[in-house]
């Protein structure tokens, strides 16, 4: 039983998150030999299948995307002065990804079984730095890459049994490909969406792309619109770091530090029969030692007292995501056009206070897929999130301007909430290329009241090759 279409199949799904979740294109038209292993998502690409080969090489098992996303962003406004040493500019950050998934069952007749590998390599930085935001970049493609040509990111074998009913998978894995987690979100360039809700990784050891870890995951399906699914990952201390993780083929256990427990349960409704919807929800525990944000280790200000940071064993985080198809837009003479329509996102997600920078974030976002005939795959998207601050952070922050000493998390001033925003439209060029013009705008930025707010304009540009 393959896995539920998304509320929308469109080129911006990345090529990271295509070995966990089906794109609602398959490739190629004409159906292939039965297997037990859940299709390979196939995005609308530049060469569709060039001399057979793609044909050829999914009869034999072998699915291989490759991608090139680019990210640009460039300040209207110019920057706070006299407070920290900001300009006014512009930056481009990009990434190349190469997929490679192969079903073993079609190669080696090993029933149910799949192998997905995903390396990458990245460049350039995001222009929110210019400004003196380091809570929510304007470019989700920033860093992390290794700073190298290839980066392995996945490599792991998943066995699908009972139909496609439980799916078990093991090996290098990034948690936040597969939990909290949605195609719809990279429709934005922001990271605060893009990528995942940026307070999901708060605390640094939940692997997300491009970083991953010695990992596994079960999910089961008990109803046909229903999952649930837990796992189990390693944390590695310095998992985004150059120094620690450069080339990501760093398999020892130098620095594993704890676990990381995730458990999501998913209900994928059909409104009215074909307007298809996603909730979930979910909580984490993170083994990991982390430091309290405010308190020693005798429940007094470590500002205050000198003493060293009381520290936890045990934190957590939660989330609600949903995202809903509200309307199909019917431009086909048939009224069948279900591709097209409007579909609503959102989504609250809650951190351990003692040990998080970011408490809570909210976050909301409308996609309009065809708005006109003429355009059937280009989209206008919407998007806002808010973003809070944990009051112990406050608190910190408070006492060490009194007393002259340098603030944490960068920050030139108390850090408190903060509001982003993003429109965009997603012009799709011709077959595997999407251009996408946007603004954005941030409201206190790095959630500090003496920054002036910045508006963005950028472009992003997303080529699918294979």
């Amino acid at each position: 039983m393959p896995l539920p279409a998304w509320a929308d199949s469109n080129d911006e799904d990345e090529t990271g998150a295509e070995p966990s979740y089906q794109i609602n294109d398959p490739f190629p038209d004409r159906p292939l030999q039965p297997t037990s292993v859940p299709d390979f998502g196939q995005p609308k690409a530049i060469f569709y299948n060039p001399y057979g080969l793609t044909d050829w090489l999914r009869r034999h098992g072998i699915g291989v995307l490759l991608d090139n996303t680019n990210e640009y962003a460039a300040a209207v406004t110019k920057p706070t002065r006299d407070v920290g040493d900001y300009r006014q500019g512009s930056s481009n950050a990009g990434q190349y990804a190469l997929s490679l998934n192969m079903d073993w069952e079609r190669i080696a007749h090993i029933k149910g079984f799949a192998t997905h590998m995903v390396v990458t390599g990245r460049y350039g930085t995001p222009s929110n730095r210019m400004f003196g935001d380091w809570l929510n970049h304007s470019s989700e493609i920033y860093g992390g890459g290794g700073n190298v040509v290839v980066h392995l990111v996945m490599a792991y074998g998943e066995e699908t049994l009972y139909g496609g009913r439980l799916s078990i998978a093991a090996g290098r894995m990034a948690e936040l490909s597969d939990f909290v987690a949605s195609p719809l979100f990279c429709t934005f360039q922001i990271n605060a969406i893009c990528g995942r809700p940026r307070a999901a990784a708060d605390t640094g050891f939940a692997s997300t792309f491009p970083a991953g870890v010695w990992g596994m995951r079960v999910r089961g399906r008990p109803l046909s619109q229903s999952y649930i699914q837990l796992g189990l990952y390693l944390t590695e201390e310095g998992m985004f770091s150059y120094s620690m993780n450069r080339t990501g083929f760093k398999f020892n256990s130098a620095y594993i530090n704890g676990v990381r427990l995730p458990l999501e349960l998913g209900w994928e409704p059909k409104l009215k029969g074909h307007l298809p919807g996603h909730y979930k929800i979910g909580a984490a525990l993170t083994t990991a030692s982390l430091s309290d944000i405010h308190e020693d280790q005798y429940g007094q200000p470590y500002v205050l007292t000198g003493m060293t940071q009381r520290q936890h064993r045990a934190s957590y985080n939660t989330w609600v995501l949903m995202d809903q198809k509200f309307m199909t837009y019917r431009h086909d003479a048939e009224g069948k056009d279900t591709d097209s329509g409007l579909t609503a996102l959102w989504g609250f997600l809650y951190n351990d206070k003692r040990v998080a920078l970011r408490h809570w974030q909210v976050y909301g976002g409308l996609i309009s897929r065809g708005t006109w005939a003429s355009r059937p795959e280009d989209t206008i998207a919407l998007a806002f999130s808010y973003t809070a601050i944990s009051p112990g952070v406050q608190r910190t922050e408070e006492l060490l301007r009194a007393r002259g000493g340098v603030l944490p998390y960068r920050a030139t001033g108390i850090q408190r909430h903060a509001i982003v925003m993003e429109a965009n439209y997603g012009w799709h060029a011709l077959r595997g290329v999407l251009m996408q013009p946007m603004v954005e705008l941030f409201i206190r930025p790095n959630g500090q009241g003496n920054l002036k707010d910045a508006v963005l304009l950028g472009f992003k540009s997303h080529v699918e090759f294979l």
